[in-house]
């Protein structure tokens, strides 16, 4: 009799538990699907994408600008390539970092004429 006793307690702590944590896990998630939850997330979501899509903007400009400076130093003939400074073997770093010497494009400045 005892048996039974000490099974039916442990049943009816277990339902209560149980219960109470369905309970606690259904409001979460009704308060979750809301509409003012939802309006929030969507108004969240919105904001990261425009935040990306700016960025990615910019660094489009940056990128563009930066081609179009090496285009016109070419033109202007002020591009010049290290492999002809650079002996075999030898190593190119550019901010402490070692490179290919075929991927750094070194730009003289443009020479400026004096007013007459």
């Amino acid at each position: 009799m005892m048996k039974r006793v000490t099974w039916f307690a442990g049943g009816v702590v277990a339902g209560l538990a149980s219960a109470g944590y369905a309970k606690k896990k259904v409001k979460e998630t009704a308060s979750q699907i809301a509409p003012t939850q939802i309006a929030k997330s969507a108004a969240d979501s919105v904001r990261s994408r425009t935040s990306d899509v700016v960025d990615a903007f910019r660094e489009g400009r940056q990128v563009m600008k930066h081609t179009e400076d090496e285009l016109r130093a070419r033109r202007e003939g002020r591009l010049t390539s290290l492999d002809e400074h650079v002996a075999p073997g030898d190593r190119v770093y550019v901010d402490g970092v070692p490179v290919e010497s075929g991927r750094v494009i070194v730009m003289r400045p443009k020479e400026r004429k004096a007013p007459r």
